[in-house]
């Protein structure tokens, strides 16, 4: 799971600036954005350069508690 519509939400940009800046379709990003499709890791470490942020936070963290 990631945070990338998150991200892009917090800092104003679209999903079409993204798909441009990374050569990848809207739709593909689009999939990114919904976690349909995860990203490769290196695709993500470069959603992550472009919008300035570590790769973690773009990340959600699996917390597979039992209570």
């Amino acid at each position: 799971m990631n945070r990338i519509k998150e991200v892009l939400e917090e800092k104003g940009i679209k999903q079409t600036w993204l798909a441009d800046k990374l050569g990848k379709s809207y739709n593909m990003v689009n999939a990114y954005s919904q976690n349909r499709q995860q990203p490769r890791i290196e695709v993500l470490y470069k959603i992550a350069e472009l919008l300035n942020v570590d790769a973690r936070e773009l990340l959600i963290e699996s917390n597979t508690k039992n209570d």
